[in-house]
This record gives C-alpha cells, structure tokens and sequence, in this order.
C-alpha cells in the first residue's frame, strides 16, 4: 500500500502577502472519468492537464489491468485505447486504489457491468471507508460480492454481471459516487438505466458520457433533484478530452489569499461548473473578493479565470442543499471561517462523517488546537470568528490530504506558526501543493 514511510511534518507560519499566477492541478473527478471512460470506449482517448496525483494514477493502473492500453505521452497529456463497454478482461492481481475513494467506487460501477472477477483493495484510510452503499444498486443490476467485510469494507472481491439488469435507482443521497457507478455498469446493461436524485450531486459523468457519444438524459426532478436516464450497450467512441484546473484543489489558495492581508493572486483555468462551485458562493457571500474572467468550455465543462485579493470576511450560514456542490471543501472553509468576524454556520454535513477521515471531527479539532472556538450540533458545524486564529497547534492528519493542506493554509496567516503531523497524504491530490504555496510567498518548513 502506499504511504508506508516515515512521517513528513511540516509547519505553516504568518507570511507577507501572496501574490503570483498559477495553475492548480487538473481537475481530480475529471481525469478519473476520462480513464475510465477511455477504456471503456472505443478507439483512441487523448487526454490533456490530466492530475497526476497518486489517486488517479492508481485508476489508470486500474484501467491497464483490465485490459485497456494507458499511456502518459508527456507531462499531464495521456493516451487511452478502449476495450469497449463490457470489455474489461479479468485482472492478475488485485486493483490497488491507494486512498482514492473514487477512483475505487468508480471502477467498481464499470466492472459490474462486465462478466469479471476483480479483487478492490486500498491503503489503511481506504480500508476503513464503507462500499456498502455503492454496492448495493450494483447487486441489484446482478453482480455478486465475496469475501466482503462488515459495511462493504475492502478488500473484497466483486463479480460482474454476466448479463447487467437495467434498474430505477432512487440514490439514499446526494452522491455523484453512486450515481456514477449505476451509470457506468448501465452502459452494459440493455434498456434504460435511471438514477433519480432528491438533491442534485455534480454532473461530470453525464457530460462525459455524452462527450464520448453515449445516449444520456438528465431532466429536473422535484425542487433539487435530477433524474437521468441512458440507454445502455451502445458504442463509446474516444474523445478528445482537456481537465480543467480543479476547483477542490483551487480552495486552498483562494483561501489563503482571502485570509493573508494584501494578497492578490490568479488562478487559470479554473472549472466553473455550478455543481462545484457552492465554496466560491459562499466566500463571496462572505465578503470575499473573486473575480471571473475568461470564460470558457471543453467537453460540456466551463472554466474561467480568477482573481483572488485579500478581503475582510464576515460570518455566514450555509444552506444545507449547498453541500454536494461543496463536500470537499468545508474544512477550508472552516478556516476562512475562522479568520471572519462573527458565526459561521455548515449545515448538513453529514457526508463528512464517510471521507478519508471523519473530516467534521477533524475540522473541529483542527480549529480547537489552534484557539478557534467551534462546536459541532448534530451534523451542522459552527464556527466563532473572531478575526484572527491564535494558532500554535499541531493538527493530525489522520492520513487526509484534505486536513494536511487546510491546516497549512491557516498557518499562513495565524499568530502563531500551525504545524501538521503528516504531509505525505498530499500527494494523493495536489502534488506541488507546498511548492506551488512557497512560490505564491507562503512561509512553510
């Protein structure tokens, strides 16, 4: 598994304004998607600006286990030659997805579809994660588990369905993972396959699947919700795919330029989907400043460019429905929360609770450590601004890259230096993170 060296601890400390242009790494659901949908495809995929993290090589290693040709043709560009949908071919050995619950979730959706056996495993963190939930449609579209643990736990064995049922799926949550996996073991399925969601979760396997020519719908469903339906068992054509920069990944600086006095910096490329975008909303509700310019698309996919200064940030409550838009980033946002003047309330956070870690816990402690007053009251978190973050705390990672970055982030303008336990999980996600901050001018050692 990886991730078994040493501890790497590192500290943040007040730095001077940010300033400077960068490009954050490609976006993460993105290159995933354009794998696994370049296996499934047929003919040639070239992709470019794919993340070359940790988590998403693990999912091209998956692909090329399974029997589609993957190769890295130079820096972020790649080349995917399909196999087809249903034409996965048996792997040799277990699939390693590292900490990548998505790449692990997704890949679990296309072999369902096919008549395969594959072993899914991880490291310690993805070991922990529940797969109950994805598996349970999956069973329905007839692929069987084995040598399952309680919850659906890696590792465990899964069969693919020799002949893939079609279903109505109404998702017991606003997730893009479920969905995602009914969808992809749909494309092997005859009929149609629907997946209804009470509140809708982000959109990029539709727009992928329609990019790559597959015969999918997505209409309105009550107040928040979507219903999508695709016609399965017929032909993916490769694609040409550009990964815009991440917005997950952008959080980060956007953050630490909101927070650091003086700062101004851009961000290029940056995808701008609504359903990805609720953290930008809310900062901005917040009294931040971020500018959009250059306005573009690829692939069904919006980006723009951004332009973040350092602004005086004032308490907000966030809306529940905000949250699948924003899953991943609250605990940065717990930290701009925390340098704004006056309470800040999440709520509707209950999805934190299955991450990496139990990421509203660590938020909170996070905060605690470092003299920020927080409380967590059912599945909301509050936060106290008092303006400033006293810092001096070491903040545990619990081997989530997410904890590490907004940690450091906090460091950057916190009284006292914000040191981190373990820096090593970054690289499943943001890889230059630290050297990228270093450039911007933050102080990290």
């Amino acid at each position: 598994m990886t991730h078994s060296g040493p501890a790497t601890p590192l500290e943040a400390r007040s730095s001077g304004p940010l300033s400077g242009k960068v490009r954050v790494p490609g976006d993460k659901s993105i290159s995933h998607r354009s794998l696994i949908l370049g296996a499934l495809a047929v003919g040639e995929t070239r992709i470019s600006g794919l993340l070359e993290g940790e988590d998403v090589i693990n999912t091209a290693k998956s692909m090329r286990a399974l029997g589609a040709s993957v190769e890295r043709t130079g820096p972020f560009a790649w080349t995917v030659r399909g196999v087809g949908v249903g034409g996965f071919a048996e792997p040799a050995a277990a699939l390693d997805f590292g900490n990548s619950g998505t790449g692990c979730r997704l890949v679990m959706g296309a072999v369902a579809g096919c008549p395969v056996t594959a072993v899914f495993d991880g490291d310690a963190s993805l070991r922990s994660r529940p797969m109950r939930r994805i598996l349970d449609p999956l069973e329905l579209m007839g692929a069987r588990t084995g040598d399952i643990k309680e919850g659906g736990r890696l590792p465990l064995t899964l069969h693919g369905a020799r002949d893939p049922v079609p279903i109505v799926y109404r998702t017991p949550v606003a997730s893009a993972q479920i969905k995602s996996a009914v969808l992809l073991a749909g494309l092997a399925a005859p009929g149609i396959t629907t997946v209804i969601e009470t509140e809708a979760s982000r959109d990029h396997t539709e727009l992928m699947m329609k990019h790559f020519g597959a015969d999918i719908t997505s209409e309105r469903e009550g107040s928040h919700g979507r219903k999508i339906s695709l016609a399965g068992q017929s032909e993916l054509h490769g694609a040409e795919v550009v990964v815009p920069a991440d917005p997950s990944s952008s959080a980060f600086p956007i953050v630490a330029a909101l927070i650091v006095e003086g700062s101004d910096i851009v961000l290029s490329d940056v995808m701008t989907n609504p359903l990805r975008t609720g953290l930008f909303t809310t900062l901005r509700e917040m009294g931040g400043s971020i500018e959009e310019s250059e306005v573009r698309g690829d692939a069904g996919e919006p980006m723009a460019q951004l332009r973040v200064r350092g602004s005086k940030l004032r308490g907000v409550e966030v809306p529940p429905e905000r949250a699948p838009s924003m899953i991943d980033e609250y605990l940065v946002l717990a930290v701009a929360a925390s340098f704004a003047e006056g309470t800040t309330v999440m709520r509707g956070l209950q999805e934190l609770r299955v991450k990496e870690s139990d990421r509203l816990a660590a938020t909170a402690d996070m905060l605690r450590v470092n003299g920020v007053k927080v409380e967590i009251s059912g599945d909301d978190l509050i936060v106290e601004g008092r303006g400033h973050v006293p810092g001096g705390g070491l903040v545990a990672t619990h081997m989530d890259h997410r904890i590490a970055m907004s940690a450091l982030v906090m460091g950057c303008a916190a009284d006292k230096p914000v040191k981190v336990d373990d820096t090593a999980f970054i690289a499943t996600s943001f890889p230059d993170f630290i050297p990228m901050m270093r450039a911007l001018g933050a102080e990290f050692s």
